[in-house]
């Protein structure tokens, strides 16, 4: 065999025996990512070329293995229990993919006897997760107990405040406290790592990061829980009520027994806050989000969004003006042609428009065991392999204080839903008022298929929907404050705002 056949050979089984990708020895050892697509394909490198690469993999096969990077998990529950499966199923693929194993030393629960599936056998517990975070036998906290304070806050901090990374899922805690830990995570070299806090297993955090360079972003919106696009879905597919709906999301595990955090919109904007630091620069501001959840949107409401061509989603969203960030969370009519539109189900997408890249939109599951944990298990990874990038994408000093835009300073479309009564005059005084705050009317449609009656006075009523222009939504709230005390309608209107996506 030649002295060219036997270095291709040694120079394959060498790849073979790590699980490493030719890029990766070429780069590595080479110091050309081509190196080994070339060799396969006949290019004869020099001997002194030869010599220095043998010398590198035998130095690279006699150096100390990398000592393992030691994980303790507070929370088993399902993404937690998922996690520490997948590091025991998969952990010698992931040494060969970053060249040190991956292995979880210690966990913390509420309960030891509890049946989650996994090898507990070998693993220290620990009844205090602060205790945990603390112990020198482990290199890596990982967080999955959810809450804004309690455990979750104080074992993070005990964690970063001795300079031990920390992983977490809770948006909740990331947006009440956030900055905070940020801070503390740079002042003591730590890394924070929280991709499965936003959107489960969509890889948004680390795009927001690190993968737009300079990129410039004028507004981030998107479907950011589950259990509200799965109640819209069935809703808009099956023509069933909410109530109902959500009693199914319930069984299936995909709503909580109290669902208001979901339902409400909470949950989608704890998580739409931390995504409009990433995009602006600008502190966490969970308590300066308009907040509107679903409990009020009706079957009448589904069927006629359908019939004009548009779908009813929750959305959030948060763009850059004049006036400062507006931040919302509502429920939205969206064209059914949008990208958007066709995320259904428990599927989240967020979108992003920026400068360079116009509109990138990132779709995926947003919850679950696998999906979440598949993200937890994106920030150990990067943190074992040395990645390192301030928690919020800019260090934390250099985040600009939160300026809010006024919501009623929202500028756009509207769709009204009005049940008014069947007496002469109603239509003219709701055009009237209308027309006296400036707002320009797309059409005005009367649905005698959602006729209703008036039970106090047996009088009948007609529902009517108005589509306008874009126009203020402050001029809309005054124009239906003064249509309800003319006293032409029943019940409250029902607006709901069109976005141009």
């Amino acid at each position: 065999m030649s002295d060219l056949q036997s270095f291709r050979e040694a120079v394959e089984a060498f790849i073979s025996a790590r699980g490493w990708t030719a890029t990766r020895f070429g780069r590595q050892m080479a110091g050309d990512p081509l190196f080994v697509f070339d060799l396969r394909e006949g290019r004869e490198p020099r001997s002194d070329t030869r010599s220095r690469i043998l010398k590198a993999m035998q130095d690279q096969a006699e150096a100390p293995a990398a000592a393992p990077l030691r994980i303790g998990v507070a929370g088993l529950g399902n993404v937690g229990a998922t996690l520490v499966r997948i590091l025991q199923k998969d952990g010698a693929e992931l040494t060969r993919k970053i060249g040190r194993a991956v292995v979880v030393t210690a966990v913390s629960a509420r309960s030891r006897s509890r049946d989650r599936g996994i090898d507990a056998t070998s693993v220290e517990w620990f009844d205090d997760p602060v205790a945990l975070a603390k112990s020198e036998n482990i290199d890596l906290f990982v967080e999955l107990m959810g809450g804004e304070d309690g455990p979750a806050l104080a074992s993070v901090r005990a964690a970063l405040e001795i300079g031990r990374p920390v992983v977490t899922a809770n948006k909740a805690l990331l947006a009440r406290h956030g900055v905070a830990l940020a801070r503390l995570a740079e002042e003591n070299n730590a890394q924070l790592g929280f991709e499965a806090a936003v959107a489960g297993g969509i890889p948004v955090i680390k795009t927001l990061r690190e993968g737009l360079g300079s990129a410039r972003i004028a507004r981030v919106y998107g479907i950011m829980n589950g259990t509200c696009n799965y109640i819209l879905t069935r809703m808009g597919n099956e023509g069933i009520g909410f109530a109902e709906c959500l009693a199914d999301a319930q069984k299936l595990g995909y709503a909580e027994a109290d669902p208001t955090f979901d339902v409400g919109g909470f949950d989608t904007a704890h998580k739409l806050a931390i995504l409009a630091s990433l995009c602006f620069g600008c502190e966490i501001a969970p308590d300066e989000i308009f907040v509107e959840g679903i409990t009020k949107i009706s079957q009448a409401d589904i069927k006629v969004a359908g019939d004009l061509g548009y779908k009813i989603k929750l959305l959030g969203i948060a763009q850059r003006s004049a006036d400062g960030i507006e931040q919302r969370v509502h429920p939205t009519l969206v064209p059914k042609t949008s990208a958007i539109a066709g995320v259904d189900g428990v599927l989240n997408a967020v979108a992003l428009e920026t400068d360079h890249v116009h509109e990138l939109l990132l779709a995926g599951p947003g919850a679950g065991g696998p999906p979440t944990a598949s993200s937890v298990l994106s920030d150990i990874l990067d943190i074992a392999r040395g990645t390192r990038v301030p928690p919020l994408g800019v260090p934390s000093q250099e985040l600009t204080p939160y300026k809010q835009a006024p919501m009623k300073a929202h500028e756009g479309g509207y769709y009204i839903r009005l049940n008014a009564k069947d007496v002469p005059g109603a239509f003219a005084a709701i055009a009237s008022r209308m027309g006296a705050a400036g707002i320009s009317l797309e059409s005005v449609i009367q649905r005698p298929d959602l006729r209703v009656t008036d039970a106090a006075s047996d009088v009948s009523i007609r529902t009517i929907v108005l589509l306008t222009h874009s126009t203020m939504e402050q001029s809309v709230r005054e124009a239906l404050a003064l249509i309800a005390a003319d006293g032409f309608i029943v019940g409250e209107p029902q607006l709901i705002r069109i976005e141009g996506l």
